[in-house]
């Protein structure tokens, strides 16, 4: 961790602050504490990432792609989609219309380690 780095508390923790009790904030005024403490943290841009299936070929094949062109992917239609966040898997979903629009769905939240 470098001079600049803040330790955030892990919120899953068994010894994190309860959601009600003792401290006198009621759900809803503990979530919107939450979100002040995280508000330094809005601005900060990430890259999202949502990954239909992959496909293996040679740089010729590519050059010979044109507007059209179908690509048989790993995947099968109806199957789940990868989620990543600045490359690192973080969920799993399915892909919705949304007023003309394609859009994500998340359906798996996905944990990892981070060691």
């Amino acid at each position: 961790m470098s001079d600049n780095e803040i330790p955030l508390p892990d919120l899953n923790s068994a010894d994190a602050p309860p959601i009600t009790g003792d401290t006198g904030y009621t759900e809803e005024e503990h979530a919107a504490r939450i979100a002040a403490d995280l508000e330094a943290v809005f601005d900060v841009p990430v890259q999202v990432s949502a990954v239909l299936g992959r496909s293996k070929m040679d740089v010729g094949e590519l050059l010979k792609l044109g507007p059209g062109t179908v690509l048989e992917l790993d995947r099968k239609v109806g199957e789940a989609i990868d989620i990543y966040v600045n490359n690192r898997l973080v969920a799993r979903g399915e892909v919705v219309l949304v007023e003309d629009k394609l859009g994500v769905t998340m359906t798996e939240i996905i944990k990892s380690d981070r060691n």
